[in-house]
């Protein structure tokens, strides 16, 4: 990971989006808690945030997402943009600055180019100039020229790899490593008990509750010091109730209802090989370590990554995407510290990143097969506002 640098309020440049929306919100007034309910489309951007000029016709979730790409592009936290003065007051994040216009500026020149150059494919984006630097660089480097590349095993191009195994004989190896498939195959629940830690608690460590149910529902709840935070997705439908959130009750939409689905897949190894209709195989390494990755594709959706211990056959990494208006971000799943519960090996810790924060769900007590209430997978109540 690139290095954090420190902001005027103590948030690393990575960190903070869903802060300062809520900040951004609680000025003009638009919290929702309860108005969204079963059924109900998700609010648009423009109704939950002031002044919107340019992303305007997005769900809140993908909104937030796009500031997501910003930061990443420019390695800018979001006070940067919305706290020129270095105020730590609420009110400083509604006013306009000058970054803010230039961002402006820099999404219709983007929009402009696709349109006009790709025919409306999204083959620019603002990564694609400013690569982490909050302006792009004009002058070639000779130390990245004459340095050995930077290799992100994220970025998987060589799709066949030569040699390598078909995409059935992987999950094979990968289910017979996770206890065989008729015991991972019987594997219809999971309750965890453990610690979290990530940005949205400081860095402290707090309880988390983890509900799942197969093949794809799963509850996630984490007693953050401003309150309960749930993560929900029933099997159709995602949503986030976090008091830390622009909305209450945040609705998941588009690619996110996709990313939601595979994280409660993730909890069922026999549940991944059907997820996609399409494998391709491929080879990288993580930290030295040689691992096969299939890509699954299914149309009209992001793909899906999923990277195997090539000595264990053990899944140790998921990446998936989420698209936004600006492009395509990255989600990326680390699954180590494997432990044997009831003859299923399960990872017992989880470090979630992307491109507003990380997170670590380090398990400590694990049950399977155990009964699950279905309203654990219900629409969540709104979280309660910041007091």
């Amino acid at each position: 990971m690139q290095e954090q640098r420190p902001t005027v309020i103590g948030l690393p440049r990575a960190a903070g989006f869903a802060l300062v929306a809520t900040a951004i919100s609680v000025v003009i007034g638009v919290r929702l808690g309860g108005q969204t309910g079963v059924g109900q489309p998700s609010p648009l951007a423009e109704t939950v945030f002031k002044d919107l000029q340019v992303l305007r016709g997005i769900p809140v979730d993908e909104f937030m997402d796009t500031m997501g790409m910003f930061s990443a592009a420019t390695g800018l936290n979001c006070t940067h943009c919305h706290a020129s003065d270095n105020s730590t007051t609420w009110d400083s994040y509604a006013l306009d600055t000058p970054l803010k216009q230039k961002a402006r500026q820099m999404v219709r020149m983007v929009n402009t180019l696709n349109k006009d150059s790709f025919r409306g494919v999204r083959a620019v984006t603002c990564y694609t100039c400013h690569r982490g630097d909050q302006r792009p660089r004009v002058v070639p480097s000779l130390a990245v020229q004459y340095s050995p590349p930077a290799e992100d095993p994220n970025e998987i191009e060589a799709f066949p790899a030569r040699g390598m195994p078909p995409a059935d004989k992987i999950f094979d190896k990968y289910l017979d490593a996770s206890g065989g498939a008729p015991r991972v195959g019987a594997l219809s629940t999971v309750v965890a008990k453990g610690t979290y830690t990530g940005f949205d608690t400081e860095h402290a460590q707090v309880p988390v509750e983890l509900f799942a149910k197969a093949p794809a529902q799963r509850t996630v709840i984490v007693r953050a010091p401003f309150g309960s935070s749930t993560r929900t997705f029933d099997g159709e439908r995602g949503w986030i109730a976090s008091a830390d959130r622009p909305l209450l009750l945040m609705p998941l939409t588009g690619s996110n209802v996709t990313g939601a689905r595979i994280d409660a897949q993730l909890m069922f190894p026999a549940a991944l090989k059907q997820a996609f209709r399409q494998w391709r195989v491929g080879v990288t390494s993580i930290e030295d370590r040689d691992v096969q990755v299939l890509q699954g594709i299914n149309p009209g959706q992001p793909p899906l990554n999923l990277y195997f211990d090539d000595e264990s056959g053990l899944l140790v990494r998921a990446v998936r995407f989420t698209d936004t208006i600006v492009g395509r971000l990255p989600t990326q799943i680390d699954l180590a510290d494997y432990r044997d519960t009831a003859g299923v090996k399960i990872p017992f810790r989880w470090t979630t990143t992307w491109t507003n924060g990380q997170s670590t769900m380090a398990l400590t007590e694990v049950r399977t097969n155990v009964p699950i209430d279905a309203a654990r997978f219900n629409q969540p109540a709104p979280a309660a506002p910041f007091k």
